[in-house]
């Protein structure tokens, strides 16, 4: 059967060779093109590639945000590298993640050498962040209604807790570690820690969530250069192997799902992930995982197969996906500290891999790590892109 698994996905073996990201938050100096390019120069740079074929832009709402479409082409200008082609790419939070998803098949296919994907996001110069990342819910049923994505995770929350007896402490905990981590991490948006007081005494957004259980309005670009291994090799630079790939999706509004206390997205693209890398959730040593909010991670890391169904709370109040516990999670401080400009947060978590495997995460670091996971998500878990990288 494996090997039926890996026939069916064959193709070049494909490597992440260069990244390159601006810090998170508040960029009040910079526009959406100038963090594009600031990302992508270093991306380049790091690569040591001397071109670049094509490329994917990830942005969820440039449109609503900045009154910026027809992304793909601003940003190929601003780099200087059209008339190469280049793609904007969208799937709400998960944007980031499709487009590197879609240059890893250009690359994989053998259409492209050197395909750079990126993902950028301006979530401050004054639009209604909170109307526009609602376009990525169910309009008629959910927002038409009042509901904004804080309410929606409350629910998942509230059922998650009345279900498995998740305890308010254990929201908590996810931020306070991620906190932590994030205050090792230069381009993190909040490097401050907090403490499990704080999180439980912070503003209250929507029952049980608090202003410390969300992760903040953010500015920021990531961008990474996807080439062949073969390629890769020629470099003689450090490179990571990516050897899954799977998305999947489910229904955008909660009221049709069978459950509210699993995401099938995940479980989905995860199995898929799995087969096509041929390895178990065990094997995996750390993963970055879409925490907007805190009982997402909890989530998460359930449907991930990493802790039973009801058990990922405890694993967060317990040490477990800690730095130096059994699975690591969100080890660069995830969306929660890190910060969340939507449509670069998948190409961030991508990065983390990178470091991590190539041994550049420093204070950060999980000791022998070989393979990293991450899992990039839209909305209230309607879209689910997953990708598992290798050292080398």
């Amino acid at each position: 059967m494996l090997n039926e698994m890996k026939s069916r996905f064959a193709g070049k073996d494909v490597a992440v060779i260069g990244v390159g990201m601006t810090k998170f938050g508040e960029l009040w100096k910079k526009s959406l093109r100038d963090i594009f390019v600031e990302a992508s120069l270093k991306a380049i740079e790091n690569s040591g590639v001397d071109h670049i074929d094509s490329m994917y832009v990830g942005t969820m709402s440039g449109g609503l945000f900045v009154g910026q479409e027809h992304i793909g082409a601003v940003m190929a200008d601003y780099l200087g590298v059209a008339p190469i082609p280049a793609t904007r790419v969208e799937s709400a939070c998960a944007s980031g993640g499709a487009a590197f998803r879609q240059a890893y098949f250009e690359v994989a296919s053998g259409h492209s050498e050197i395909v750079l994907a990126g993902g950028v996001e301006k979530m401050t110069d004054g639009a209604d962040v909170t109307e526009a990342l609602a376009a990525a819910a169910d309009q008629e049923y959910e927002v038409y209604n009042g509901i904004t994505f804080p309410g929606l995770y409350a629910m998942i929350a509230r059922a998650h807790m009345h279900q498995y007896k998740t305890t308010r402490e254990q929201l908590a905990h996810v931020a306070v570690k991620n906190h932590k981590n994030g205050s090792m991490n230069p381009n993190a948006q909040f490097r401050s820690p907090v403490t499990l007081e704080q999180v439980m005494k912070a503003t209250m957004v929507a029952d049980p969530l608090r202003l410390l259980d969300c992760s903040p309005v953010s500015d920021g670009g990531a961008a990474v250069i996807v080439c062949s291994v073969d390629y890769a090799k020629k470099l003689k630079k450090p490179y990571v192997k990516v050897v899954a790939s799977a998305q999947a999706s489910d229904t955008i509004a909660l009221h049709s799902r069978e459950s509210l206390t699993a995401l099938k997205c995940v479980s989905v693209a995860a199995d898929k992930a799995y087969k096509q890398a041929g390895l178990k959730p065990s094997d995996i040593n750390f993963a970055e995982v879409h925490d907007c909010f805190t009982i997402a991670e909890i989530v998460v890391t359930e449907d991930l197969g990493f802790f039973e169904k009801g058990l990922g709370g405890a694993a967060a109040e317990n040490g477990s996906t800690a730095i130096g516990g059994k699975i690591p999670i969100n080890t660069s401080g995830g969306l929660k500290s890190k910060g969340h400009p939507v449509g670069a947060t998948g190409v961030a978590q991508i990065i983390e891999l990178y470091e991590q495997l190539t041994g550049n995460s420093g204070e950060r670091q999980v000791k022998n790590a070989k393979y990293g996971l991450a899992q990039n998500m839209g909305g209230s878990g309607a879209s689910c892109i997953i990708h598992i990288l290798e050292a080398v």
